[in-house]
Order: structure tokens, then sequence, then C-alpha cells
């Protein structure tokens, strides 16, 4: 089992940045695909991030190439996801993911974190 717990959200200004971290514990492989994925009100949960701890391909989504940056830190045991020039738009609550497949589809994923909200006022 993998336990995954997030922390960092808040309200922000647009332009502004934020940092979230999760903090990955239990049975974890460094070879595990780490993500993040966000969801809006009304809206499906949308791909934000992903990579593997060990190293390899990072891949972001579209809106958020450029802006947002996913890292672990030396011992492996968090990830976090900095974000930055923040727009009103990436308001959702932010879920961090871990599984076994490097994926852009939350289906790949089988390991949740509680989510952290992330509000960006105009």
């Amino acid at each position: 089992q993998v336990q995954l717990v997030e922390s960092g959200g808040g309200l922000v200004q647009a332009g502004g940045s934020l940092r979230l971290s999760c903090v990955v514990s239990g049975r974890t492989f460094r070879n595990y695909a780490m993500a993040w994925f966000r969801q809006a009100p009304g809206k499906e949960r949308e791909f934000v991030a992903a990579f593997r701890r060990s190293g390899g391909t990072t891949y972001y989504g579209g809106s958020v190439q450029g802006r947002f940056t996913i890292s672990t830190d030396n011992a492996k045991t968090t990830v976090y996801l900095q974000m930055n020039s923040l727009k009103p738009e990436d308001t959702a609550v932010y879920y961090c993911a871990a599984g076994s497949s490097l994926s852009r589809s939350r289906n790949d994923y089988d390991y949740w974190g509680q989510g952290t909200q992330v509000t960006v006022s105009s």
C-alpha cells in the first residue's frame, strides 16, 4: 500500500506562485510513476504532470507547460509541483497520484492523495 498526503494549497492572486508537496510513504517503489492531476468544479479530472522519481521523461499537460514543474527531493520521499504565473483557470483541487505506468491517464494510477485546494483570484 502507498500513502500520499498533499499540502501547500491556498489562495493566491493571478500571476503568483505556489508549491504543492506530496509526501509518499508505505510500500513505495523508486520506479513508480508519480503524477499530479487537478479537478475543477463540474469538470473532469485533468492531467497536470508526471514523471518517475528515478529519472527519465517528464510529461506536462498542455495548459501548464512552461509554468509548472514537477520534482522530487534527494530522499525521493516528497514530490513537488512548483506552480508559477498562476491563472484563475488553474483553480482546482490538486491530487497527487502514484502508479506503475508513466501515463497521462488517470486510469493508470492506483494510489491517490486526498487533494489540496488551489484558488487563484483575478
